[in-house]
């Protein structure tokens, strides 16, 4: 007997009828299955659209990609550049180079001018032994690539918590090479 909730919805099918149709289900499933499977590429056919779109994105802007980069008057010389082809850039390198403050990773923005690359970012500090904000570093620059190298110069510029120049700017120069497959 069916709840009288559902005396008043109409039946489509005998519960033999909905029976029947269900033996069916497990080969078109397994059907359904091998149909999507075919449909997606294979790993090789991903890898090769993966690497298409980075050579489209190379050719659009060459700064695109991961760069090792040498600022030989930086607190600690060796960073790490990512330029995305979406004009962001994120930096990152070890704090070790300043004993009073720690840093956070750099992000900013960069973008193509005639043959250089002009761009910003911006990284917050703050104090190792309070663990209080202590403000800011704006870094400034402009490089030129040349195949997988590139060199630059940059203006750096310290703020405090108040949003205040703190010295600097310091200025100086950088070289970088991409990180590239062995």
């Amino acid at each position: 007997m069916r709840p009288a909730f559902h005396s008043k919805m109409p039946v489509f099918f005998s519960r033999a009828q909905a029976g029947s149709m269900l033996t069916g289900f497990p080969k078109l499933a397994g059907s359904l299955v091998i149909v999507l499977l075919g449909a997606l590429p294979s790993s090789a056919t991903a890898a090769s659209q993966r690497s298409a779109m980075a050579n489209h994105a190379y050719r659009l802007a060459p700064i695109v990609g991961t760069w090792i980069i040498n600022d030989a008057k930086a607190p600690f010389p060796f960073h790490m550049y990512v330029f995305n082809a979406d004009g962001t850039i994120q930096q990152a390198n070890p704090d070790a180079g300043d004993a009073r403050l720690t840093d956070s990773d750099g992000k900013g923005i960069w973008v193509t001018k005639g043959n250089q690359i002009k761009g910003k970012w911006v990284e917050i500090t703050a104090d190792r032994t309070t663990h209080k904000f202590a403000g800011r570093l704006e870094f400034s620059f402009e490089l030129q690539i040349d195949g997988d190298r590139l060199v630059g110069s940059r203006s750096a510029t310290p703020f405090d918590a108040d949003g205040k120049p703190s010295g600097g700017p310091f200025l100086g120069d950088f070289t970088g090479v991409r990180v590239t497959l062995p």
